[in-house]
Parts: structure tokens; sequence; C-alpha cells
């Protein structure tokens, strides 16, 4: 089975879907895919040859049309998400969306409903931290009991791109364009780290910020309308606690996606400033071992057969390339679907509107 891949949207992600499609059949085997059409309003011929793909067009409504296409990429903008999720779906095509899932709760909930309507195509969000060695170890650990019952979450991700008060106002400010601010853009990526090590969470309460009210435009400053920062407390449904934290204007963070895991009988701790390194305490040792990342963990030997020498942020995203393969032929599950991606985007959600104020998640449900 060859497979014709759209893609929608020539910017950092766009360009990282590109490499996995290229890439994918050349650490895991397989037939490589059909890159049919680059799709973007400014994505002229020589790019889409470059990226490997057969021909471009400024219409990605043209693009998911195409006959040739089984998939769609789809890496634009939050804003055009649903609407482009939704005419993928509707053509019978199977469905690759970058983060967050939609700008609001009900636009997630419309999506992850038509995707149920068809079962027979796939839906992955773009959670590539998920798809890390290091996490995939520690996920390991946690579900064969080797630091005991989880009792505690604490989690952080922290960036610093809009920390610079002169930075322009953009579309990732809005409610309309960006929908969430650093909770739709970071704190989702923490929130399916949180969700696949600890389970559901049943209840939280959290409070958010807007630390630059105001940015220049050259039409002069414009409100900003979306959160910068925004800090949680959380029960899970095992009754485990967490902690949960995420920045877009803290200083000197660059991609601080750290977390760690208190058990009974050990400790789990990760950085994916530093991705390559997982940190294990097991009771009884004196302090903590560091596990460099490499063939004795899940997909590392695929791109290199040397312990020590390193994964990347490019190859998370090969990794999840080739699960959306597997799904789509049906040789494994992958996920978060748009069914599990309802669920993060219902934890984001009501940590955006708690206002200090505890949501059961059942409750969050209803109401948003």
């Amino acid at each position: 089975m060859t497979l014709g891949v759209a893609l929608i949207g020539t910017g950092f992600m766009g360009k990282c879907h590109a490499m996995a499609w290229r890439n994918v059949a050349t650490a895991f085997g397989g037939t490589p895919p059909r890159l049919q059409v680059l799709a973007d309003a400014a994505a002229p011929d020589d790019l889409a040859r470059a990226w490997g793909f057969a021909r471009a067009t400024a219409d990605w409504q043209a693009a998911i049309a195409d006959p040739g296409v089984d998939v769609v990429s789809i890496t634009t903008p939050n804003g055009l998400h649903r609407a482009m999720a939704e005419a993928a779906l509707r053509a019978g095509k199977h469905v690759w969306l970058e983060k967050p899932m939609a700008l609001t709760l009900q636009d997630a909930r419309a999506m992850a409903d038509l995707a149920a309507a068809h079962p027979g195509q796939v839906t992955l969000l773009g959670y590539n931290y998920l798809r890390s060695p290091a996490f995939q170890a520690a996920r390991a650990l946690v579900a064969d009991g080797v630091i005991g019952q989880p009792l505690a979450f604490r989690g952080v991700y922290d960036e610093d791109y809009s920390a610079d008060p002169t930075l322009p106002w953009s579309w990732r400010m809005t409610h309309q364009g960006g929908g969430l601010g650093a909770l739709g853009d970071l704190g989702c990526h923490l929130v399916s780290v949180m969700v696949a090590l600890m389970g559901p969470v049943a209840e939280l309460t959290a409070m958010t910020q807007i630390a630059v009210p105001t940015r220049p435009s050259p039409e002069g400053p414009r409100a900003v309308e979306n959160e910068d920062s925004a800090l949680a407390l959380i029960r899970f449904a095992s009754g485990a606690q967490g902690s949960f934290a995420t920045s877009r204007v803290a200083r000197g963070r660059k991609c601080r996606l750290q977390w760690e895991i208190h058990g009974s009988n050990g400790t789990l701790v990760f950085d994916q400033e530093h991705m390559n390194e997982l940190w294990v305490h097991r009771a009884g040792d004196a302090g903590f071992t560091r596990h460099l990342t490499g063939p004795d963990q899940p997909d590392f030997a695929a791109f290199c057969p040397a312990p020590g020498h390193g994964f990347g942020f490019n190859e998370q995203k090969v990794v999840e390339c080739r699960d959306l393969i597997r799904a789509i032929q049906g040789t494994a599950p992958c996920g978060p679907d748009f069914a599990a991606g309802l669920t993060i985007e219902r934890i984001i959600h009501a940590m955006a509107t708690s206002n200090g104020r505890p949501v059961t998640l059942e409750a969050a449900h209803e109401d948003a």
C-alpha cells in the first residue's frame, strides 16, 4: 500500500512533517509514501520540489480533493484546523493534525464527533514528545511498577519566545486566531505527557496571567487576549496529586518541558532541554542514576546503533509518522486521536476558565 500525502502549511511544523514523510521509510522500512501535493498560499513549485512533493498549490481544498491523496497533514495556524480537518474527513482522507486541536472546546467536540462518524479513517494529533525514546522508556517503567504507585506529578513547560515586551502583536495572541495562549501552544503538550503517565484528571484549580497586556502593531498598541502563563493544582482519578505550570514569557527557557513523578518506590525526572537523559531513583539508592538514550530504548536504534549519540526533535516526528502509517495499515493503533485529543482540550480549557475555583472534569465536559 502506497500512501498519497497532501501537506498543508509550510512553516516550522510543515517542514517537520515533510522531513518525517521523506525519512519514515529510511528509518523503519516499508514503501515510501507518495508526496503528492504541498499546499500553501505562498508555496512555489521549487519549494515543493525541494521538499519532495510532486506539485504545489495555493488551494488547500483542491489538495484535499486530489484523488491521489490518502492522508492529509495539517500544519496551519490554529484557526484553520477545524475547517481543514473536517473537510479532509468528509473527503474520506486520514488526518494528521498539529496541536492544539482547535480554537475552542466546542470546535474540538465537533471534530471528535465527526471523526467518530468516520471510523475507517485514522486521526492523529501531533503530540510528538510522546515519541521520544526517553519518554517511552519512562512510561514503561511506570507501567511495570518500577517506581511503585505514582503519588505525585510535577510538570512545567516554559519557553521565552514572547518574553520581550516589544515583540509585535500577532494572531497567536487572539482568541479568534490562536484560541488559548500558552495553554494551547505549550501546556497541551504537558497535558498529553501528564495524562499518558498518570491517567485521567478528576479535578483541577488553575489561574492564568497576561504578563504583557498590549503589544506593538502598525496600527498602534493592540491588546493581548490570551494567557501568557498558567498554573494549576491537579487531582488525578487515581487519587494522586499534581502541579502544572506553563509560560511563554519565562526568560531564558527555550524548551523546558520538564516533569517528574514521585512514586512509592522511586522517582523519574525528565527535561526536554536534555531530552537524551532520563533520571531514575529507586528506593534504597543514594541518589539518581542518569540513563542515556540508546538502542535499548524504543525506536532509537532505527536512527542510530550507538548509545549516547543523541535523538532529536525531528526524529520524534518520524516515529509519529511511522505510528500513523501503521494505524492506517491496520497493524497497530496510534494516538492521541481526535477522541483522546478532546480529553486534552477539556483539561486545558478547564484551566483557562477555572479562575482559582476547583473544576471537576465532568462538570467541565458539560458546561464548557
